[in-house]
């Protein structure tokens, strides 16, 4: 097997366990996969435009337009009209949102202290090294 064939084989398995995870957290919540990741952004930023969301998501506005509106059903999130424009909403967590944020992050802390419990604090600072680089150049 050549390395790219053994890391391949790697980062699938992590890809796989890392979703295994996700969805055994998000199907013991009242949340769907894609609302849980923008709450995780939408938590971390105080208020975020729907353009801003979908390109920190990943998704289309159209995607993240359907997300916001079930966390607003939820009443998790509410969109809120800027005086400059009234066409452009800002999005913000309600504080039940950011409760259910603040407990997902929590799980999202666990895992990452149960995955890097493994390694020194060296390889713990050489992954997060190498992650910011492949995140910073690919994503």
């Amino acid at each position: 097997m050549t390395i790219n064939e053994e890391l391949t084989h790697e980062l699938l398995a992590f890809f796989n366990g890392f979703s295994s995870w996700e969805n055994s957290i998000v199907r013991s919540s009242e949340l769907t996969v894609s609302e849980a990741h923008a709450l995780e952004v939408l938590g971390e930023h105080e208020k975020i435009n729907m353009k801003g969301l979908a390109q920190k998501l990943g998704v289309t506005t159209g995607t993240t337009t359907v997300t916001v509106d079930r966390l607003e059903k939820k009443n998790f999130a509410r969109r809120e009209s800027t005086k400059e424009d009234r066409r452009v909403n800002l999005i913000s967590l309600t504080d039940i949102g950011k409760k259910v944020f603040e407990e997902h992050h929590d799980y999202h802390l666990n895992l990452t202290e149960q995955m890097t419990s493994v390694l020194s604090d060296d390889e713990i600072n050489q992954f997060l090294h190498t992650l910011k680089k492949i995140n910073a150049e690919t994503f």
